[in-house]
């Protein structure tokens, strides 16, 4: 693990990590009675809200045509869920941490099982991205606080290689279905409520069988770099959005320099603040920069290109919904069984080396769907998805485990919130150019070839970055 002077801890934190070390001894042989009901809970509620945010990828056609969104507004239909979560995924860490991981993940899933089933009823593109944003703020406090309740229910290093390895491969696993079940239901509403029940079955069952974890630094929730933060995202994903129709337009440019202001003022208030959403000395530190930096290449290179890429195959090629479903199921569910078997190699590749694999991986896969779409084959996809799987298996595998390595112990849940929030403004940037550069092609062919290119050498920057920032001896 890095380390960390403990100045950058924090007299508060100090103390708590005394507590969390002698937890750690008394536990490393055997786990707390309720680890493995932790690690299932987590690990299910965190596959749901994979699925709910993955769905639109499959319905997208069927979605905008029942809430009359022109092609021009669909990137927000895409963007809502993980605008919401970028937005909130570093104050729900911190909250996470500081009053409890067991309250906040069940607030969420609550929240999201409640956001999910309202969804499905309305009837208009504003409303329904609202709703999205909803999910997306209720996802962030479940996948923040997921880690950290993990992190407190293993604390011997092999074991939370093991339950953060599973955690992983439930990311993908929830890409992989979500979809497929979206897809499979008689209508894209259905599909909502659906998902919105099981939520809500999760919640009752999380409220008896997980036990609280916190480790309280005093001071009051950082809201004003929460609101700060969530504002410059909200412009810079509405610049992006805008910018396809024009990007030397005034409402563009001022949207990009509203968000560069608003990160400057959101910096200030961090260093400023007692009990900041991020400590920004770890800046200072090269693997919490490898972990940022790994979320945020896989949102800009894997998840902004395969998020569009079922409704480029509807469009272009004619599949069905479920067709597309089933081929995508091919990439998520190779990455699927790569993240749970990822834990053998633990003795031998470092989790930064790890990353580095996965982005050069996908690079090889995704350059293998060059063609493709002009050929109107499906068939040549395959390859290149299986190669693309077995990277972005490496990817979620890595990137739950290089966050919580790359914050002291206590502060598990902020740092996981920090490099998911890289993953989710990436994600949001990347859905954005991806649609960009597809739509404003001359074919759609051309533009789905420009897409895979851009995402192929985003991938190599990042294994180059990754490689590049290791900790200094």
């Amino acid at each position: 693990m890095a380390q960390f002077d403990q100045a950058s801890i924090g007299p508060a934190a100090e103390t708590t990590a005394s507590r969390s070390d002698t937890a750690s001894t008394s536990h490393a042989v055997s786990p707390p009675p309720k680890a493995r009901a932790t690690l299932i809970l987590t690990s299910a509620v965190t596959a749901v809200a994979l699925m709910i945010y993955t769905a639109p990828m499959v319905t997208l056609p069927e979605t905008a045509a029942a809430l009359h969104t022109p092609v021009s507004a669909q990137a927000w239909l895409l963007n809502g869920t993980p605008l919401g979560l970028a937005a909130l995924l570093l104050v729900a860490g911190s909250l996470a941490d500081d009053y409890g991981r067991r309250r906040l993940f069940l607030s969420g899933t609550f929240a999201l099982g409640l956001t999910t089933a309202v969804g499905a009823f309305l009837t208009t593109t504003w409303w329904f991205t609202l709703a999205r944003i909803a999910q997306g703020a209720a996802s962030a406090a479940i996948l923040a606080s997921s880690l950290g309740l993990i992190v407190h229910a293993f604390p011997a290093p092999q074991a939370r290689r093991h339950a953060t390895g599973v955690w992983g491969a439930c990311v993908s696993g929830g890409i992989a279905v979500g979809p497929l079940v979206a897809g499979a239901m008689p209508t894209w509403r259905v599909a909502y409520v659906v998902f919105g029940i099981v939520a809500l079955l999760l919640a009752a069952f999380g409220a008896r069988s997980l036990t609280e974890s916190r480790a309280p630094r005093g001071g009051r929730p950082d809201i004003i770099g929460a609101l700060v933060f969530s504002l410059a995202l909200g412009a810079l994903v509405a610049a992006l959005t805008l910018g396809r129709d024009g990007w030397f337009r005034m409402p563009v440019g001022v949207l990009l320099g509203l968000a560069v202001v608003l990160t400057g003022l959101f910096v200030i208030v961090e260093r400023r603040g007692r009990t900041p959403m991020i400590d920004l000395r770890l800046l200072r530190h090269p693997r919490f920069l490898a972990s940022s930096a790994g979320g945020l290449f896989t949102g800009l290179a894997v998840i902004g290109l395969f998020s569009f890429m079922p409704s480029l195959l509807q469009r272009s090629i004619g599949m069905s919904a479920i067709g597309t479903a089933w081929l995508l199921m091919l990439w998520s569910g190779i990455s699927f069984l790569t993240a749970l078997q990822v834990r053998r190699l633990a003795d031998r590749v470092t989790s930064r080396q790890q990353l580095a694999a996965g982005f050069v991986l996908h690079a090889v896969g995704v350059v293998a769907l060059l063609g493709s779409i002009a050929a109107h084959s499906w068939t040549r996809l395959l390859p290149g998805l299986i190669v693309a799987g077995i990277g972005s298996g490496l990817l979620n595998a890595a990137l739950p485990l290089i966050s919580v390595e790359s914050v002291p112990p206590t502060r598990a849940a902020m740092g996981s919130g920090a490099q998911q929030t890289f993953r989710y403004i990436g994600s949001c940037a990347g859905v954005a150019m991806t649609i960009a550069i597809v739509t404003s092609a001359r074919t759609a062919a051309h533009g789905a070839d420009l897409a895979v290119i851009v995402s192929a050498v985003l991938s190599v920057l990042a294994a180059v970055l990754v490689l590049v920032l290791r900790d200094r001896d």
